[in-house]
């Protein structure tokens, strides 16, 4: 590459921050123009090209980057020495053309209107009302944990592998998306991650690529979970890019899906966010609703926590802070950690709706 050309794109990378410090102050133009129209476009093209493919090629291309930057860096030494000026504006343009087709390609999503705002929802609610809104779903979580289980002590085991689980995702969406058209997700592009065992350490149920747009499942998580994470990160492809946004969507999906084990896992996946909250802001009622949700819940729940503790590792913690960062360096400000804002969007969701 020439070094004026890399000095275009080195400047370019400067236009591009600069202009993505203030997109934040225009979320209904990036609504319009870019989540409900180029990213539709854009997202709908890799699924056709790359979802019928039954590995990764997001993974692949991961790889095969990280071979090249370690060979590069390899043969660039004695450049780092003899050639700075160039060797930074080699880095400077790589930035630049992968910061441009990040957002192009996806992470513009970031910058969109609040979900509670498209969807004509409230973003708080009460005390009463989450106590309210958890002892419902208590009760439709039992009643759906003692028809799988046949006994209230006894945890639920999907009998689905996960490529029959992937293959249900879109059902759910489809009875979304006749209350929400712009939630039918057609095609799926779900898979399992080459990478199921590094992302387990990292601390990570499964990640969107950006670039290809492949929603990428640990294949290592629970089968109760997949439902949740599958929804979770196909939330993700639908242009919600916010965490705590996707959670929604993704338990909504797996509650409106057909499938029983599906609402099993959307149900007692949203009750888990109730329940945390009440115990952060009433500890007396936690105490009081705990012991009426069934034991077979309660184990699922253990299950899950189990699993996680059995790959805790010292460099967990700093992988978990560094996307955290990340989340609040593209305009999210409450980072991972925005369990109140979930919970807000179910309780008024279901405000007026049947569980």
């Amino acid at each position: 590459m020439r070094k004026n050309i890399k000095l275009i794109l080195v400047i370019f990378f400067g236009i591009q921050l600069l202009l993505m410090s203030q997109l934040k102050h225009y979320p209904e133009f990036v609504e319009q123009f870019y989540s409900n129209g180029l990213y539709v476009f854009l997202s709908k093209l890799s699924h056709y090209i790359l979802g019928w493919l039954p590995f990764s090629v997001g993974d692949i291309l991961y790889t095969l980057a990280g071979i090249y930057i370690i060979r590069w860096l390899i043969i660039s030494r004695k450049r780092i020495i003899n050639d700075t000026i160039n060797w930074i504006l080699d880095i400077g343009a790589t930035l630049s053309i992968v910061y441009f087709a990040f957002h192009i390609l996806w992470a513009f999503n970031y910058y969109r209107q609040p979900l509670y705002k498209s969807l004509h929802l409230k973003a708080d609610y009460t005390t009463e009302q989450l106590i309210s809104f958890t002892e419902r779903l208590i009760e439709k979580s039992n009643s759906l944990q003692y028809q799988l289980s046949k006994n209230d002590t006894i945890k639920v085991r999907l009998p689905y592998s996960s490529s029959e689980i992937f293959d249900k995702v879109k059902d759910g969406y489809q009875t979304l998306s006749e209350e929400y058209p712009h939630l039918k997700y057609h095609p799926k592009s779900i898979k399992k991650s080459i990478y199921s065992l590094p992302l387990t350490y990292m601390g990570f149920s499964g990640y969107l690529n950006p670039f290809t747009n492949e929603a990428q499942v640990n294949g290592l998580i629970s089968t109760y979970k997949f439902p949740t994470t599958s929804c979770h990160e196909a939330a993700h492809q639908l242009g919600y890019a916010a965490e705590n946004e996707a959670n929604f969507i993704g338990s909504l999906a797996a509650i409106h899906n057909d499938d029983i084990y599906f609402k099993y896992s959307g149900y007692t996946f949203a009750l888990r966010y109730c329940l945390a909250e009440i115990y952060y802001r009433d500890p007396e009622s936690y105490n009081r609703i705990l012991p009426t949700v069934n034991k077979g819940i309660l184990k699922n729940y253990q299950e899950i926590q189990d699993f996680w503790r059995s790959y805790e590792n010292p460099i967990e913690p700093y992988f978990e802070k560094t996307f955290d960062n990340f989340l609040k360096a593209n305009n999210q400000a409450d980072g991972m950690k925005s369990y109140s804002y979930v919970v807000a969007l179910l309780v008024n969701y279901y405000e007026h709706k049947e569980l």
